[in-house]
């Protein structure tokens, strides 16, 4: 059910899928983020949250500058390289652990990687850009392919995101990226109605029962919000821990959160009572 990966890079940092569900951390480079937009988007800034949320258990810091809220303005690979540019050494010079890059454009995953950072995070899961996956093949890092949809129109929503995964999958082998490099993501927040967020929630074993180990990632989603009788951004964290408790009872293997600490206890209880031996 729990998938088992090591990771190695030249620098010397690894990463390690066995006993516990790993901990992704935030860090939005952004003016305009839904939930901490302009916190962390200079240099000072982004090494105090690298180091905060490593010191609160992150095992993977997520390094993006693009907003992909609803209505946000896309940017180009060369506006997103510029802000990026302010960011990446720092940050991969303070980060202890593995540095993944949030983008769906190959051009800046290629400059992430030659500067030295460990995880492609493809919020359009090698179908936006038609070179990712050889970037991902030439760099030889692990692949995050995320789900997402232009719309909101489905069949059976689970079947439809599984011919996605196939699809970006056998784009990835074809260019060099191994089998073990992958990793999923249900894309949760994204092409999704509420309804269907909810509904991909409850049936995430349909995804973790495949080889490719899964990642969550609701961390403070708009679905949680209205559950929660409309709570903003940043009042929902317990609601995210609930997701993510929710998500590993089914198998996942890492999240994506807003509030490290928090998610560490939690799954620390969590991955106590379903993985003690």
């Amino acid at each position: 059910m729990y998938k088992r990966r090591n990771f190695t890079w030249k620098d010397g940092k690894t990463l390690q899928l066995c006993d516990r569900t790993l901990i992704m951390g935030i860090l939005n480079g952004t003016p305009d983020s839904f939930s901490d937009g302009g916190q962390h988007n200079t240099p000072e800034l982004a090494v105090q949250w690298v180091q905060q949320m490593i010191e609160d258990g992150a095992d993977i810091i997520d390094l993006g500058v693009e907003s992909t809220r609803p209505g946000s303005t896309p940017l180009s690979a060369e506006e997103e390289i510029e802000r990026l540019g302010a960011l990446i050494d720092p940050v991969l010079a303070a980060s202890t652990v593995p540095v993944s890059i949030d983008t769906y454009h190959a051009k800046t995953a290629d400059y992430a990687f030659a500067k030295g950072a460990h995880i492609l995070n493809d919020v359009w899961g090698l179908h936006y850009d038609p070179d990712m996956a050889a970037v991902a093949a030439k760099y030889q890092v692990p692949v995050i392919i995320m789900h997402n949809s232009k719309d909101t129109d489905y069949g059976d929503i689970i079947e439809d995101m599984k011919a996605f995964f196939f699809s970006a999958i056998d784009k990835a082998l074809k260019e060099g990226v191994p089998l073990q490099n992958i990793i999923i993501d249900p894309g949760i927040g994204f092409g999704k109605t509420e309804a269907q967020n909810i509904e991909i929630m409850q049936r995430l074993g349909e995804l973790t029962a495949y080889e490719y180990p899964v990642l969550l990632a609701p961390s403070r989603k708009r679905f949680i919000g209205a559950m929660l009788n409309g709570l903003p951004p940043e009042e929902r964290d317990e609601g995210t821990v609930a997701a993510c408790i929710t998500g590993v009872f089914q198998g996942v293997d890492m999240v994506r959160v807003h509030n490290v600490l928090m998610h560490k206890r939690a799954l620390a209880v969590a991955d106590g009572l379903l993985r003690a031996e």
